[in-house]
């Protein structure tokens, strides 16, 4: 595979891929050879703050996995749980902090989920919130019930 030096290239063409935060550029080096490059906003690095006081990056895969994992299957397509995955990302970005907490994701994915699909919010709420009787089902169906006839 040839190896192009970006600098010495000039830009033909430039569009925003579908994720909406990468770039593709069409470009042409001195020699009348093209190529296309790929532009990403790199984000900073999150750690993670677990229960029990260890560290880790954030992983988005890792993220990704669980949801798709535990309530994947109450939506209608990939595109949409991608897109839910994006927006918890985005909102655990937004909160501005190099450190966050299992709990803030946790909490992230209910408030995406709550708006998204009810019967995956109680189901994933049932593992995060460990669940361990009937009546911590019935609790959080009346939680959601009081918010559905209040908004």
């Amino acid at each position: 595979m040839a190896k192009y030096n970006i600098g010495d290239s000039r830009v033909i063409e430039s569009r925003e891929v579908s994720d909406g935060v990468t770039i593709r550029r069409r470009r042409e080096s001195p020699d009348g050879k093209r190529f296309t490059t790929y532009e990403r906003v790199e984000k900073p690095n999150l750690a993670v703050i677990k229960k029990d006081g260890a560290r880790e990056l954030f992983d988005r895969d890792k993220l990704s996995n669980a949801i798709k994992r535990s309530v994947g299957k109450f939506f209608a397509s990939e595109v949409e749980v991608e897109e839910m995955i994006a927006e918890i990302e985005d909102a655990l970005y937004a909160i501005g902090e190099n450190e966050i907490t299992s709990k803030q994701i946790g909490d992230k994915v209910l408030d995406e989920l709550a708006v998204r699909n009810e019967v995956a919010y109680v189901r994933f709420a049932s593992v995060y919130h460990e669940f361990k009787t009937l009546d911590d089902f019935v609790k959080i169906l009346e939680q959601r019930r009081h918010r559905s006839t209040e908004g």
